[in-house]
Protein backbone atom coordinates (compact mmCIF):
# COMPACT_ATOMS: atom_id res chain seq x y z
CA UNK A 1 0.00 0.00 0.00
CA UNK A 2 1.20 3.54 -0.61
CA UNK A 3 2.24 5.25 2.28
CA UNK A 4 4.03 7.92 0.90
CA UNK A 5 2.79 10.48 -1.83
CA UNK A 6 4.72 13.98 -2.61
CA UNK A 7 2.82 14.65 -5.77
CA UNK A 8 -0.67 14.83 -6.67
CA UNK A 9 -3.06 16.76 -9.40
CA UNK A 10 -6.38 17.95 -7.28
CA UNK A 11 -9.47 18.88 -9.19
CA UNK A 12 -10.88 21.86 -7.42
CA UNK A 13 -14.49 23.08 -7.47
CA UNK A 14 -15.36 26.01 -5.45
CA UNK A 15 -19.25 26.98 -4.09
CA UNK A 16 -21.73 29.32 -6.86
CA UNK A 17 -23.00 31.70 -5.84
CA UNK A 18 -26.56 31.96 -5.06
CA UNK A 19 -29.55 33.77 -7.48
CA UNK A 20 -31.67 36.92 -6.81
CA UNK A 21 -34.81 36.85 -5.95
CA UNK A 22 -37.83 38.48 -7.84
CA UNK A 23 -40.30 39.44 -5.35
CA UNK A 24 -43.00 41.85 -4.72
CA UNK A 25 -44.20 42.72 -1.41
CA UNK A 26 -47.77 42.07 -1.51
CA UNK A 27 -49.90 42.18 2.32
CA UNK A 28 -53.54 43.14 3.14
CA UNK A 29 -54.30 46.47 2.02
CA UNK A 30 -51.09 47.19 0.48
CA UNK A 31 -51.08 45.01 -3.08
CA UNK A 32 -47.61 46.58 -4.36
CA UNK A 33 -45.28 47.35 -1.48
CA UNK A 34 -42.25 47.48 -2.88
CA UNK A 35 -39.62 44.78 -3.82
CA UNK A 36 -38.58 42.73 -1.67
CA UNK A 37 -36.11 39.82 -3.26
CA UNK A 38 -33.43 38.72 -0.75
CA UNK A 39 -29.68 38.30 -2.39
CA UNK A 40 -28.03 35.33 -3.18
CA UNK A 41 -25.07 33.64 -0.70
CA UNK A 42 -21.75 34.00 -1.81
CA UNK A 43 -20.02 30.41 -2.54
CA UNK A 44 -17.59 28.92 -0.30
CA UNK A 45 -13.86 28.94 -1.21
CA UNK A 46 -11.16 26.35 -0.94
CA UNK A 47 -7.92 27.26 0.70
CA UNK A 48 -4.53 25.37 1.42
CA UNK A 49 -3.49 25.76 5.44
CA UNK A 50 0.08 23.89 6.20
CA UNK A 51 0.51 21.59 8.82
CA UNK A 52 3.31 20.40 10.54
CA UNK A 53 2.21 17.42 11.64
CA UNK A 54 1.50 16.16 8.04
CA UNK A 55 4.67 14.80 6.10
CA UNK A 56 2.79 13.43 3.11
CA UNK A 57 -0.15 13.86 0.75
CA UNK A 58 -1.84 10.68 0.82
CA UNK A 59 -5.20 11.97 1.70
CA UNK A 60 -5.37 14.04 -1.62
CA UNK A 61 -3.89 10.54 -3.79
CA UNK A 62 -7.18 8.94 -2.86
CA UNK A 63 -9.67 11.62 -2.42
CA UNK A 64 -8.63 14.27 -5.48
CA UNK A 65 -12.03 15.76 -6.68
CA UNK A 66 -12.73 18.66 -4.04
CA UNK A 67 -15.84 20.98 -4.19
CA UNK A 68 -17.14 23.87 -1.84
CA UNK A 69 -20.59 24.11 -0.85
CA UNK A 70 -22.65 26.30 -3.50
CA UNK A 71 -24.47 29.79 -1.70
CA UNK A 72 -27.82 29.71 -1.18
CA UNK A 73 -30.52 31.99 -3.14
CA UNK A 74 -32.76 34.36 -2.03
CA UNK A 75 -35.86 34.80 -0.83
CA UNK A 76 -38.92 36.78 -0.77
CA UNK A 77 -39.36 39.29 2.42
CA UNK A 78 -35.81 40.55 1.88
CA UNK A 79 -33.98 37.18 3.07
CA UNK A 80 -30.80 36.50 1.91
CA UNK A 81 -29.50 33.19 1.11
CA UNK A 82 -26.54 31.64 2.84
CA UNK A 83 -23.21 31.90 1.97
CA UNK A 84 -21.43 28.88 1.62
CA UNK A 85 -18.89 27.07 3.86
CA UNK A 86 -15.42 27.34 2.98
CA UNK A 87 -13.04 24.07 2.63
CA UNK A 88 -9.96 24.43 4.38
CA UNK A 89 -7.58 22.09 2.93
CA UNK A 90 -4.15 21.06 5.11
CA UNK A 91 -0.87 20.08 3.45
CA UNK A 92 2.23 19.47 5.04
CA UNK A 93 5.23 21.95 5.03
CA UNK A 94 7.08 22.86 1.71
CA UNK A 95 3.90 22.31 -0.80
CA UNK A 96 4.43 23.97 -3.64
CA UNK A 97 0.91 24.78 -5.61
CA UNK A 98 1.31 24.48 -9.07
CA UNK A 99 -1.14 24.98 -11.97
CA UNK A 100 -1.22 22.29 -14.64
CA UNK A 101 1.35 23.64 -17.34
CA UNK A 102 4.04 24.24 -14.56
CA UNK A 103 3.33 27.97 -13.34
CA UNK A 104 4.03 28.54 -9.47
CA UNK A 105 1.18 29.71 -7.61
CA UNK A 106 2.46 29.46 -4.48
CA UNK A 107 5.21 28.01 -2.08
CA UNK A 108 3.65 27.62 1.35
CA UNK A 109 6.55 27.47 3.73
CA UNK A 110 5.79 27.71 7.94
CA UNK A 111 2.87 26.60 10.11
CA UNK A 112 -0.36 28.26 9.11
CA UNK A 113 0.50 29.49 6.14
CA UNK A 114 -2.43 30.22 3.71
CA UNK A 115 -3.26 30.62 0.50
CA UNK A 116 -6.96 30.93 -1.17
CA UNK A 117 -6.64 28.39 -4.31
CA UNK A 118 -10.32 28.64 -5.63
CA UNK A 119 -12.48 31.71 -5.04
CA UNK A 120 -16.45 30.96 -4.20
CA UNK A 121 -18.47 32.77 -6.92
CA UNK A 122 -20.46 35.92 -5.94
CA UNK A 123 -23.75 35.86 -5.13
CA UNK A 124 -26.28 37.45 -7.39
CA UNK A 125 -28.35 40.97 -5.83
CA UNK A 126 -32.14 40.44 -5.50
CA UNK A 127 -34.31 43.31 -6.85
CA UNK A 128 -35.05 44.72 -3.89
CA UNK A 129 -31.23 45.82 -4.00
CA UNK A 130 -31.58 46.86 -8.10
CA UNK A 131 -34.28 49.55 -6.91
CA UNK A 132 -33.49 53.09 -7.39
CA UNK A 133 -35.64 56.13 -7.95
CA UNK A 134 -35.46 55.42 -11.69
CA UNK A 135 -36.37 51.87 -11.74
CA UNK A 136 -38.30 51.45 -8.32
CA UNK A 137 -39.61 47.68 -9.11
CA UNK A 138 -36.96 46.24 -11.16
CA UNK A 139 -38.66 42.72 -12.73
CA UNK A 140 -35.45 41.38 -13.11
CA UNK A 141 -32.53 39.69 -10.15
CA UNK A 142 -28.80 38.63 -10.59
CA UNK A 143 -27.72 35.43 -11.42
CA UNK A 144 -25.12 33.56 -8.92
CA UNK A 145 -22.00 33.95 -10.09
CA UNK A 146 -20.12 30.17 -10.79
CA UNK A 147 -17.05 29.70 -8.28
CA UNK A 148 -13.29 28.71 -9.79
CA UNK A 149 -12.80 25.73 -11.13
CA UNK A 150 -9.24 24.61 -11.90
CA UNK A 151 -6.80 21.70 -11.72
CA UNK A 152 -3.98 22.16 -9.84
CA UNK A 153 -0.17 20.23 -8.63
CA UNK A 154 0.73 20.08 -5.68
CA UNK A 155 4.39 19.00 -4.78
CA UNK A 156 6.33 18.21 -1.24
CA UNK A 157 9.20 19.78 -0.97
CA UNK A 158 10.67 18.27 2.74
CA UNK A 159 11.79 21.35 4.57
CA UNK A 160 15.33 19.47 5.93
CA UNK A 161 18.54 21.38 6.67
CA UNK A 162 21.08 18.62 5.13
CA UNK A 163 20.39 16.56 2.13
CA UNK A 164 22.12 12.87 1.79
CA UNK A 165 22.94 12.01 -1.68
CA UNK A 166 24.76 9.03 -3.41
CA UNK A 167 24.53 5.90 -5.17
CA UNK A 168 22.58 2.77 -4.49
CA UNK A 169 23.72 1.00 -1.87
CA UNK A 170 26.05 3.42 -0.61
CA UNK A 171 24.73 3.72 2.76
CA UNK A 172 22.47 6.32 3.18
CA UNK A 173 20.20 4.92 4.75
CA UNK A 174 21.70 2.86 7.45
CA UNK A 175 23.51 6.55 8.45
CA UNK A 176 20.23 8.27 8.94
CA UNK A 177 19.26 5.57 10.87
CA UNK A 178 21.88 5.85 13.24
CA UNK A 179 22.27 9.57 13.10
CA UNK A 180 18.21 10.12 13.67
CA UNK A 181 15.64 8.15 15.37
CA UNK A 182 14.16 7.84 11.80
CA UNK A 183 13.70 3.47 10.69
CA UNK A 184 13.97 3.35 6.98
CA UNK A 185 13.99 0.33 5.16
CA UNK A 186 17.24 -1.33 4.76
CA UNK A 187 18.61 -4.47 2.59
CA UNK A 188 21.20 -5.84 0.87
CA UNK A 189 20.35 -4.98 -2.28
CA UNK A 190 20.26 -1.41 -5.04
CA UNK A 191 16.83 0.94 -4.80
CA UNK A 192 16.32 -0.47 -1.17
CA UNK A 193 14.64 3.59 -0.83
CA UNK A 194 11.83 4.10 -2.84
CA UNK A 195 10.66 7.19 -1.17
CA UNK A 196 12.27 9.93 0.63
CA UNK A 197 13.59 9.78 4.97
CA UNK A 198 13.76 12.20 7.19
CA UNK A 199 15.11 12.33 10.55
CA UNK A 200 15.75 14.76 13.15
CA UNK A 201 19.16 14.76 15.13
CA UNK A 202 20.49 16.42 18.04
CA UNK A 203 23.93 17.82 18.67
CA UNK A 204 24.60 19.03 22.17
CA UNK A 205 21.75 21.90 22.42
CA UNK A 206 21.70 21.96 18.38
CA UNK A 207 19.20 20.08 16.53
CA UNK A 208 18.71 19.99 12.42
CA UNK A 209 16.90 17.61 10.43
CA UNK A 210 18.81 15.63 8.01
CA UNK A 211 16.65 13.92 4.68
CA UNK A 212 17.64 11.21 2.09
CA UNK A 213 16.35 10.41 -1.27
CA UNK A 214 16.76 7.08 -3.45
CA UNK A 215 20.18 6.23 -4.81
CA UNK A 216 21.74 8.48 -8.08
CA UNK A 217 23.54 6.77 -11.11
CA UNK A 218 24.57 7.79 -14.07
CA UNK A 219 21.74 9.20 -16.64
CA UNK A 220 19.37 9.85 -13.34
CA UNK A 221 18.42 13.53 -15.30
CA UNK A 222 17.38 11.98 -18.11
CA UNK A 223 14.66 9.32 -16.49
CA UNK A 224 16.97 6.85 -15.43
CA UNK A 225 16.70 5.71 -11.98
CA UNK A 226 14.33 6.72 -9.40
CA UNK A 227 16.11 9.40 -7.29
CA UNK A 228 16.00 11.98 -10.17
CA UNK A 229 12.27 12.51 -9.41
CA UNK A 230 13.47 13.09 -5.94
CA UNK A 231 15.95 15.41 -5.92
CA UNK A 232 12.84 18.21 -4.89
CA UNK A 233 13.24 16.94 -1.39
CA UNK A 234 16.98 18.33 -1.16
CA UNK A 235 16.01 21.71 -2.72
CA UNK A 236 15.19 23.42 0.50
CA UNK A 237 18.52 21.94 2.29
CA UNK A 238 21.48 24.31 3.78
CA UNK A 239 24.13 21.29 3.41
CA UNK A 240 24.65 18.36 0.88
CA UNK A 241 26.87 16.01 1.78
CA UNK A 242 27.97 13.19 -0.49
CA UNK A 243 27.90 9.34 1.31
CA UNK A 244 30.46 7.46 -0.88
CA UNK A 245 31.30 3.87 -0.75
CA UNK A 246 34.54 2.99 0.04
CA UNK A 247 33.80 -0.50 0.02
CA UNK A 248 31.90 -0.75 -3.50
CA UNK A 249 32.31 -4.57 -4.77
CA UNK A 250 32.48 -3.16 -8.56
CA UNK A 251 35.95 -3.05 -10.46
CA UNK A 252 35.16 -0.08 -12.20
CA UNK A 253 34.08 2.13 -9.34
CA UNK A 254 35.55 4.61 -6.67
CA UNK A 255 34.85 7.49 -4.72
CA UNK A 256 36.14 10.21 -6.67
CA UNK A 257 34.31 8.64 -9.54
CA UNK A 258 30.82 8.50 -7.89
CA UNK A 259 31.75 11.93 -6.77
CA UNK A 260 31.96 13.51 -9.95
CA UNK A 261 28.85 10.88 -11.38
CA UNK A 262 26.86 12.37 -8.67
CA UNK A 263 27.76 16.01 -9.48
CA UNK A 264 27.33 16.11 -12.35
CA UNK A 265 23.63 14.88 -12.18
CA UNK A 266 23.13 17.63 -9.61
CA UNK A 267 24.16 20.07 -11.77
CA UNK A 268 21.98 18.34 -14.84
CA UNK A 269 18.90 18.97 -12.20
CA UNK A 270 20.18 22.65 -11.28
CA UNK A 271 20.09 24.74 -8.69
CA UNK A 272 21.76 23.26 -6.04
CA UNK A 273 25.17 25.02 -7.17
CA UNK A 274 25.52 27.32 -4.24
CA UNK A 275 25.43 24.53 -1.38
CA UNK A 276 28.35 24.08 1.11
CA UNK A 277 29.86 19.80 0.54
CA UNK A 278 30.56 17.25 3.21
CA UNK A 279 31.76 14.32 2.36
CA UNK A 280 31.20 10.88 3.81
CA UNK A 281 33.78 8.05 3.21
CA UNK A 282 31.54 5.31 4.22
CA UNK A 283 31.61 1.48 5.37
CA UNK A 284 35.51 2.00 6.58
CA UNK A 285 34.87 -0.93 9.39
CA UNK A 286 35.52 -3.21 6.19
CA UNK A 287 39.59 -3.25 5.95
CA UNK A 288 39.55 -2.60 1.83
CA UNK A 289 36.97 -0.23 2.38
CA UNK A 290 39.80 1.80 5.25
CA UNK A 291 42.39 1.24 3.12
CA UNK A 292 40.90 2.68 -0.09
CA UNK A 293 39.39 5.59 2.24
CA UNK A 294 42.75 6.59 3.09
CA UNK A 295 43.79 6.88 -0.42
CA UNK A 296 40.97 9.07 -1.98
CA UNK A 297 41.27 11.12 1.12
CA UNK A 298 44.38 13.36 0.55
CA UNK A 299 42.85 13.96 -3.01
CA UNK A 300 39.17 14.51 -1.51
CA UNK A 301 40.60 16.98 0.82
CA UNK A 302 42.47 18.86 -2.25
CA UNK A 303 39.58 19.81 -4.15
CA UNK A 304 38.34 21.68 -0.76
CA UNK A 305 36.07 19.31 0.47
CA UNK A 306 35.61 18.53 4.30
CA UNK A 307 36.03 14.74 4.46
CA UNK A 308 34.78 12.06 7.41
CA UNK A 309 35.73 8.57 7.60
CA UNK A 310 32.72 6.68 9.42
CA UNK A 311 31.00 3.84 9.61
CA UNK A 312 27.15 3.13 10.45
CA UNK A 313 27.70 -0.25 11.81
CA UNK A 314 30.00 0.84 14.63
CA UNK A 315 29.48 4.18 14.88
CA UNK A 316 33.51 5.32 14.31
CA UNK A 317 33.59 9.03 13.34
CA UNK A 318 29.73 9.67 13.10
CA UNK A 319 29.52 11.86 16.45
CA UNK A 320 32.37 14.10 14.59
CA UNK A 321 30.25 13.90 11.12
CA UNK A 322 27.54 14.94 13.61
CA UNK A 323 28.57 18.30 15.23
CA UNK A 324 30.63 19.07 11.78
CA UNK A 325 26.96 19.28 10.65
CA UNK A 326 25.41 21.05 12.66
CA UNK A 327 28.41 23.78 12.83
CA UNK A 328 27.64 24.19 9.61
CA UNK A 329 23.58 23.86 9.50
CA UNK A 330 24.39 27.50 12.25
CA UNK A 331 26.98 28.99 9.98
CA UNK A 332 24.30 28.74 7.07
CA UNK A 333 21.38 29.85 9.41
CA UNK A 334 22.92 32.88 10.77
CA UNK A 335 24.00 34.28 7.34
CA UNK A 336 20.23 33.72 6.09
CA UNK A 337 18.03 36.79 7.12
CA UNK A 338 15.00 36.39 9.36
CA UNK A 339 12.11 35.79 7.52
CA UNK A 340 9.78 38.75 7.56
CA UNK A 341 6.11 38.38 7.55
CA UNK A 342 4.09 38.81 4.69
CA UNK A 343 2.94 42.21 4.00
CA UNK A 344 -0.42 42.97 2.57
CA UNK A 345 0.16 45.19 -0.34
CA UNK A 346 -2.72 46.86 -1.27
CA UNK A 347 -2.66 48.28 -4.86
CA UNK A 348 -5.48 50.93 -6.03
CA UNK A 349 -7.22 50.66 -8.97
CA UNK A 350 -6.04 53.99 -11.32
CA UNK A 351 -8.56 56.77 -11.51
CA UNK A 352 -8.65 57.19 -15.06
CA UNK A 353 -8.65 53.17 -15.41
CA UNK A 354 -11.68 52.05 -17.64
CA UNK A 355 -11.06 48.31 -16.19
CA UNK A 356 -11.45 47.09 -19.66
CA UNK A 357 -10.01 45.96 -22.80
CA UNK A 358 -10.89 45.97 -26.31
CA UNK A 359 -9.50 43.85 -29.13
CA UNK A 360 -10.59 42.87 -32.52
CA UNK A 361 -9.76 38.76 -33.62
CA UNK A 362 -9.28 37.56 -36.93
CA UNK A 363 -12.54 36.80 -37.62
CA UNK A 364 -13.14 40.45 -36.78
CA UNK A 365 -15.08 39.78 -33.94
CA UNK A 366 -14.53 42.69 -31.12
CA UNK A 367 -13.28 40.91 -28.54
CA UNK A 368 -14.53 42.73 -24.96
CA UNK A 369 -12.17 41.86 -21.94
CA UNK A 370 -11.86 42.47 -18.37
CA UNK A 371 -13.25 40.96 -14.76
CA UNK A 372 -15.78 43.57 -13.98
CA UNK A 373 -17.79 43.44 -17.33
CA UNK A 374 -17.05 39.47 -17.55
CA UNK A 375 -19.10 39.32 -14.16
CA UNK A 376 -21.63 41.44 -15.43
CA UNK A 377 -22.26 39.24 -18.23
CA UNK A 378 -22.37 36.52 -16.13
CA UNK A 379 -24.75 37.69 -13.99
CA UNK A 380 -26.98 38.41 -16.36
CA UNK A 381 -30.48 36.35 -17.11
CA UNK A 382 -30.98 37.18 -20.57
CA UNK A 383 -34.29 35.48 -20.95
CA UNK A 384 -35.16 38.80 -19.25
CA UNK A 385 -35.38 41.71 -21.25
CA UNK A 386 -35.35 44.37 -18.61
CA UNK A 387 -32.29 42.24 -17.23
CA UNK A 388 -30.15 43.00 -20.90
CA UNK A 389 -31.27 46.76 -21.02
CA UNK A 390 -29.84 46.94 -17.63
CA UNK A 391 -26.50 45.30 -18.59
CA UNK A 392 -26.22 47.73 -21.45
CA UNK A 393 -26.99 50.59 -19.85
CA UNK A 394 -24.21 49.58 -17.13
CA UNK A 395 -22.33 48.72 -20.22
CA UNK A 396 -22.59 52.12 -21.94
CA UNK A 397 -21.98 53.83 -18.43
CA UNK A 398 -18.29 52.48 -18.33
CA UNK A 399 -17.55 54.21 -21.57
CA UNK A 400 -17.88 50.27 -23.61
CA UNK A 401 -20.05 51.88 -26.67
CA UNK A 402 -17.56 54.86 -26.89
CA UNK A 403 -14.56 52.39 -26.74
CA UNK A 404 -16.37 50.25 -29.72
CA UNK A 405 -17.20 52.97 -31.63
CA UNK A 406 -13.66 54.42 -31.69
CA UNK A 407 -12.69 50.99 -32.68
CA UNK A 408 -14.73 51.13 -35.49
CA UNK A 409 -17.30 49.30 -34.90
CA UNK A 410 -20.78 49.06 -36.52
CA UNK A 411 -24.18 48.28 -35.30
CA UNK A 412 -24.53 44.54 -36.71
CA UNK A 413 -21.04 43.66 -35.78
CA UNK A 414 -20.41 40.27 -33.52
CA UNK A 415 -19.09 41.00 -29.92
CA UNK A 416 -18.29 39.11 -27.79
CA UNK A 417 -17.94 39.38 -24.11
CA UNK A 418 -16.49 36.34 -21.97
CA UNK A 419 -18.79 33.21 -23.68
CA UNK A 420 -21.55 35.05 -24.69
CA UNK A 421 -21.34 36.02 -28.38
CA UNK A 422 -24.04 38.99 -29.82
CA UNK A 423 -24.45 41.34 -32.51
CA UNK A 424 -24.03 45.07 -31.12
CA UNK A 425 -26.82 46.98 -31.13
CA UNK A 426 -25.90 50.27 -29.79
CA UNK A 427 -28.65 52.08 -27.31
CA UNK A 428 -27.05 55.37 -26.84
CA UNK A 429 -24.50 57.57 -28.99
CA UNK A 430 -24.26 58.94 -32.42
CA UNK A 431 -26.50 55.59 -34.23
CA UNK A 432 -29.30 56.13 -31.75
CA UNK A 433 -31.93 59.11 -32.24
CA UNK A 434 -33.50 58.38 -29.21
CA UNK A 435 -33.24 59.67 -25.77
CA UNK A 436 -30.09 58.36 -23.58
CA UNK A 437 -30.35 55.38 -21.73
CA UNK A 438 -33.31 53.80 -23.84
CA UNK A 439 -32.96 50.48 -25.58
CA UNK A 440 -34.24 50.11 -28.63
CA UNK A 441 -33.91 46.18 -28.62
CA UNK A 442 -36.51 46.00 -25.88
CA UNK A 443 -38.78 48.35 -27.40
CA UNK A 444 -39.16 45.37 -30.38
CA UNK A 445 -38.88 42.37 -28.17
CA UNK A 446 -41.94 44.38 -25.78
CA UNK A 447 -45.80 44.79 -26.71
CA UNK A 448 -45.41 46.84 -23.59
CA UNK A 449 -46.65 50.67 -23.88
CA UNK A 450 -44.20 53.33 -22.76
CA UNK A 451 -44.54 55.59 -19.97
CA UNK A 452 -45.62 58.45 -21.92
CA UNK A 453 -48.13 56.23 -23.98
CA UNK A 454 -50.03 55.20 -21.35
CA UNK A 455 -49.76 58.99 -20.10
CA UNK A 456 -51.35 60.20 -23.31
CA UNK A 457 -54.54 57.04 -23.19
CA UNK A 458 -55.33 58.54 -19.74
CA UNK A 459 -55.85 62.08 -21.03
CA UNK A 460 -57.42 60.80 -23.85
CA UNK A 461 -60.36 59.11 -21.14
CA UNK A 462 -60.61 62.16 -18.96
CA UNK A 463 -61.97 64.36 -22.51
CA UNK A 464 -65.57 63.12 -24.09
CA UNK A 465 -66.98 64.48 -26.99
CA UNK A 466 -69.70 68.05 -26.66
CA UNK A 467 -72.35 65.29 -27.93
CA UNK A 468 -71.81 63.12 -24.55
CA UNK A 469 -72.21 66.38 -21.90
CA UNK A 470 -75.80 67.25 -21.46
CA UNK A 471 -77.60 69.06 -18.75
CA UNK A 472 -81.11 69.78 -18.05
CA UNK A 473 -81.75 72.79 -16.44
CA UNK A 474 -85.01 73.18 -13.73
CA UNK A 475 -87.50 74.12 -16.54
CA UNK A 476 -86.81 70.77 -18.28
CA UNK A 477 -84.45 72.44 -20.99
CA UNK A 478 -81.74 70.24 -22.37
CA UNK A 479 -77.97 71.94 -22.86
CA UNK A 480 -75.41 71.07 -24.58
CA UNK A 481 -71.92 71.46 -22.90
CA UNK A 482 -68.74 71.99 -24.05
CA UNK A 483 -65.37 71.73 -22.36
CA UNK A 484 -64.60 74.88 -23.04
CA UNK A 485 -67.26 76.84 -23.27
CA UNK A 486 -70.12 77.89 -20.82
CA UNK A 487 -73.46 76.53 -21.28
CA UNK A 488 -75.91 77.59 -23.85
CA UNK A 489 -79.32 77.44 -23.88
CA UNK A 490 -81.26 76.17 -27.11
CA UNK A 491 -84.45 77.76 -27.04
CA UNK A 492 -87.52 77.06 -29.62
CA UNK A 493 -87.16 80.46 -31.45
CA UNK A 494 -83.07 79.84 -32.12
CA UNK A 495 -84.07 76.63 -33.17
CA UNK A 496 -86.29 77.99 -35.93
CA UNK A 497 -84.01 80.53 -37.08
CA UNK A 498 -81.21 77.54 -37.89
CA UNK A 499 -84.27 75.86 -40.19
CA UNK A 500 -84.82 79.00 -41.65
CA UNK A 501 -88.07 78.72 -41.10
Amino acid sequence: MTTFVDRVVLHLQAGDGGHGCVSVRREKFKPLGGPDGGNGGHGGGVSLVVDPQLHTLLDFHFHPHVKANNGGGGAGGNRDGANGKDLVLYVPDGTVVLTADGKVLADMVGAGTTFEVARGGRGGRGNASLANTRRKVPGFAELGEPGDQLDVVLELKSVADVGLVGFPSAGKSSLISVMSAAKPKIADYPFTTLVPNLGVVQAGEKTFTVADVPGLIPGAATGKGLGMQFLRHIERTSVLVHVLDAAAPEIDRDPLADLDAIEAELAAYGGLEDRPRLIVLNKIDIPDGRDLADMVKPDLEARGYRVFEVSAITREGLQGLIYALAETVEEHRLATPAPEPTRVVVRPQAVDESGFTIEQDDEGVFVIGGARVERWVRQTNFDNDEAVGYLADRLDRIGVEDALVKKGAEPGDPVRIGTHEFDWQPNAGEFVSGPRGTDARLEEQSGRASAAQRLAARKARRVRSDDELLHMSADGTVTSVANSQRPVLVTDADDEDDTGE
